[in-house]
């Protein structure tokens, strides 16, 4: 099964505040940090709602 690495890289600073959530809740702190998420609809939702404040790449682990 495929993987997403998610990379922040944009700031959150002037963001909504359900955007701001969503950033965290993917488990991203700070502009450039990463993390590799599973590949289903419920990342996909959340990649989709602050797509214009992150990076995304599909990984194979």
């Amino acid at each position: 099964m495929a993987n997403l690495k998610v990379t922040l890289v944009k700031s959150t600073i002037g963001a909504l505040k359900d955007q701001q959530a969503t950033v965290k809740a993917l488990g991203l702190h700070k502009t450039g940090s990463s993390v590799v998420k599973p590949d289903n609809a419920c990342t996909r939702g959340m990649i989709f709602k602050v797509k214009h404040l992150v990076k995304v790449e599909e990984v194979d682990e």
